[in-house]
């Protein structure tokens, strides 16, 4: 029997591993998945660094939101070492200069004690309107909670100092799955296809009823894409 494959699942923001908790049993018939934490760096270099440095010399990588951003510089980094990579409800793209604004008021108020986490009002940005409800709900909550104020302050400098990656999808030549919840607000379907586009036989797959968590909102879903995807070659 080959031997499975390394995985290593990236969270996005105030995340942690309960994001993949349904793709850890899913696919371990198939690969040996490991969440990696990304709440100890304050930028995306030194997040991808902090990756590698914990890794095993070659792996298959996917990363949401945030973690495809960390996802995007691994493979500038080290691109020999990722054998695959699968990139959900993410973008190539830098933040825009209305979007930096509202990090930097974010971060100020998380500097001067006021970090809520995800809030009542935040959490229609990141769930399909029917998954506003439990158990979707306390789990993002709860994620958020964990990682914390420190983690999300560390986490928002990052994310406010990451580059523009759009021109370095073009150097990516490993077979590549790029997945999009079809109501997702936050990097909507038209960036999935953005970066699908740039990527050499990249795969799109936009996930039904799904918002921005889309490993959390349809599992199933995610786990079939995800299972072909470990098993593609180029």
């Amino acid at each position: 029997m080959p031997a499975k494959i390394p995985l290593i699942l990236l969270p996005g923001l105030l995340c942690d591993a309960a994001l993949w908790q349904y793709q850890m049993t899913a696919l371990a018939e198939f690969a040996e998945p490991a969440v990696a934490d990304l709440t100890g760096a304050a930028s995306i270099p030194a997040m991808a660094d902090a990756v590698l440095a914990a890794a095993p010399p070659r792996f298959a990588l996917a990363g949401l939101s945030m973690g495809g951003y960390v996802a995007l510089e691994i493979l500038r980094r080290a691109p020999g070492r990722v054998s695959r990579l699968a990139l959900l409800d993410t973008s190539a793209r830098a933040d825009t200069d209305e979007m930096r604004e509202r990090r930097r008021g974010l971060i100020e108020l998380a500097q001067l004690g006021r970090f809520k986490g995800v809030t009542p009002r935040l959490l229609p940005l990141l769930l399909h309107p029917d998954h506003l409800v439990e158990p979707f709900t306390g789990i993002v909550t709860g994620m958020a909670e964990r990682v914390g104020r420190a983690g999300f302050l560390r986490q928002e400098t990052a994310i406010l100092g990451r580059i523009d990656s759009r021109a370095s999808l073009a150097a990516i030549t490993v077979p590549t799955l790029v997945i999009c919840g079809d109501a997702d607000a936050l990097t909507p379907p038209a960036l999935a296809r953005e970066i699908a586009g740039g990527i050499a036989g990249a795969r799109l797959v936009l996930i039904e009823g799904a918002g921005h968590l889309t490993p959390l909102e349809q599992p199933e879903a995610v786990n079939r894409a995800m299972i072909e995807w470990l098993g593609d070659d180029f």
